[in-house]
């Protein structure tokens, strides 16, 4: 049976890896400190469960050696950009350091046959075209800058050590078990709360938005496809839609019309326009295709309210 080792696997993406991996004749454990996700998220007994931070490189190897993976998928981070930008050296040090000692862990452990590494659309510059993995990188944030540098990272962790290194950027993910107040669940939690008139911010930036559970069966393509080299995968939607649309789905999927009111406190004074993967490399690679509408994933958080 393959081994399985996902760090911060509690959080939003890995809950739904998780639920993907236990479908499969895998054995997981997860690392996670649960600093952001929750361990009630997931369906995990205490032997595979293996809590620590990826900070401690200690703990880090421990983890390592006790899950004697087969294949690694390093999630864990500070993903929200606000906090990130708020709190800079932390961010990047969790982002760095942290991943740092994953790898470290995983070259000193051995027998690891894959690793993939969790990166972000982030790391594009202002385009108001879809990007494809050989646009130029220029992240305009931390965390971008952070993530970017992870990459690089892990270049450098294939070239010493020969394991098939996949890195994956992430655009918007939307779905169950969001642990950070990113745009849809902070519209869903006003929807839920019995709000009409939502409070929000810039309304016409565009983003790819994605459902977790797609964003799963991209990545266990991925993993089962993969098996050299060193490569990068935009994992998007290929879609993107503004805040209005997004709201124009919650309103459809509640059957009452909503109204918005700007509020001056959220407005970004600084906005990229779009952000919209080209998803044909992953297509052509694997196959896969995204399954969940944006209707389908906003009519389920609002009738499951999760």
């Amino acid at each position: 049976m393959q081994r399985l080792l996902i760090t911060g696997g509690c959080g939003f993406i890995g809950s739904a890896l998780v639920r993907e991996f236990q479908r499969r004749d895998v054995e997981i454990f997860v690392l996670d400190n649960n600093s952001y996700g929750s361990r009630g998220i997931i369906d995990i007994d205490d032997e595979h469960f293996l809590f620590g931070d990826i900070l401690d490189p200690a703990r880090t190897r421990d983890a390592m050696r006790t899950a004697r993976p087969d294949v690694v998928i390093h999630l864990a981070a500070i993903h929200f950009i606000p906090h990130c930008n708020q709190y800079p050296f932390e961010s990047a040090n969790v982002n760095l350091q942290g991943t740092v000692n994953v790898l470290d862990a995983a070259r000193e452990q051995g027998g690891v046959g894959k690793l993939l590494f969790a990166s972000t659309a982030a790391v594009y510059p202002i385009a108001d075209v879809a990007v494809a993995e050989t646009h130029p990188v220029g992240p305009l944030d931390i965390y971008g800058l952070s993530k970017t540098i992870g990459e690089r990272l892990c270049h450098e962790f294939h070239l010493a050590t020969g394991v098939p290194t996949i890195v994956c950027r992430f655009f918007n993910a939307f779905g169950p078990n969001e642990t950070n107040p990113h745009l849809i669940p902070e519209i869903q939690r006003q929807v839920l709360s019995g709000s009409r008139t939502l409070k929000l911010g810039n309304l016409d930036p565009k983003r790819d938005f994605i459902h977790t559970y797609d964003m799963a069966t991209a990545v266990t393509a991925l993993l089962d496809t993969f098996d050299r080299g060193y490569d990068t995968f935009n994992l998007g939607r290929g879609e993107e839609y503004s805040v209005r649309e997004i709201v124009a789905a919650f309103s459809r999927a509640i059957g009452v019309p909503i109204d918005i009111e700007v509020e001056a406190a959220r407005v970004r004074k600084v906005e990229r326009m779009h952000l919209l993967a080209d998803i044909t490399k992953i297509q052509r690679f694997t196959g896969w295709k995204p399954r969940i509408s944006l209707d389908e994933g906003i009519a389920t958080l609002v009738t499951e309210g999760v």
